[in-house]
């Protein structure tokens, strides 16, 4: 997993001083986790707790492609999923193979490719 941090938001963390624990929302800006064989709680358990801690960006980048077909679809192939919160808090999905731009909500000038992401895994 990685993370973006908003580094304004820090002093009101009640564990940062002592420990890097962000236990509220508002201080992660961005979330990216690289599946693995449970991909299941990326894709379901850990969409749904992003989506309510209010976590505006969310990745999943399922390089091996072993997501379930109701998540990245049939044929199964390698899938960077960008998941950006809408305004009612749930995420809208964007299924992301080989030459597609990302576009991103908390990275506006970002310039890269699903492919990119996905072959770093390889």
């Amino acid at each position: 997993m990685s993370i973006v941090l908003d580094r304004s938001a820090l002093s009101k963390e009640p564990l940062w001083s002592s420990q890097p624990v962000a236990k509220l929302g508002r201080t992660i800006k961005f979330v990216a986790e690289v599946i693995s064989s449970n991909w299941q709680n990326d894709y379901a358990r850990k969409f749904e707790d992003y989506a309510l801690l209010g976590i505006p960006e969310y990745w999943i980048a399922d390089y091996q492609g072993l997501g379930g077909e109701f998540f990245i679809g049939r044929p199964k192939q390698p899938t960077l999923t960008v998941c950006i919160l809408g305004e009612e808090g749930r995420y809208e999905r964007q299924l992301l193979r080989g030459n597609q731009p990302i576009v991103s909500s908390v990275f506006p000038s970002l310039n890269l490719t699903a492919e990119a992401v996905l072959r770093t895994g390889r």
